[in-house]
């Protein structure tokens, strides 16, 4: 198990989304791809309030590709 994180949860307006971790260092005018294949803006990614945390429900496929059940998207920066 790696000793360091590889991926993040980030609310993002209609469900929290699992991203790859190298998707927290876009630029502000990147995509982020999350590993359901959803795609946000990378701005998005920041400056999350807390009530989002509370509201957004969990997206199950983000949920199901990082406990192993199939594979995740590959990583290219913008």
């Amino acid at each position: 198990m790696p000793e360091y994180l590889t991926y993040v949860w980030r609310p993002v307006p209609g469900q929290r989304h699992a991203f790859p971790i190298a998707a927290t260092k876009l630029d502000p005018e990147g995509t982020a791809t999350a590993y359901c294949g959803a795609e946000v803006e990378a701005t998005k990614l920041h400056d999350v309030d807390e009530i989002a945390w509370i509201l957004e429900p969990t997206c199950m496929t983000c949920w199901q590709r990082l406990a192993g059940r199939s594979p995740g998207p590959s990583f290219s920066p913008n």
